[in-house]
């Protein structure tokens, strides 16, 4: 696996875990759905991307979009 498929499967858990918990416990954890679209988005613009800074740190291979 690359950072760049971690990135994307960590953003995919994070926002199932949000709407999963707006559901069950209160709708003001859409707000972290929000965060993790916002954070992808400029991720795309920038290339900084805090996560994959952490799964490298890690030791999980480069990828394309995040060297």
């Amino acid at each position: 696996m690359t950072v760049d498929r971690a990135v994307f499967v960590f953003a995919g858990f994070v926002i199932l875990a949000s709407v999963a918990l707006a559901h069950y416990v209160s709708p003001w954890w859409i707000l972290l759905a929000v965060f993790a679209a916002v954070n992808m988005i400029q991720a795309a613009f920038t290339g900084f991307c805090p996560a994959a800074m952490v799964f490298k740190k890690l030791g999980v291979r480069p990828g394309a979009a995040f060297r």
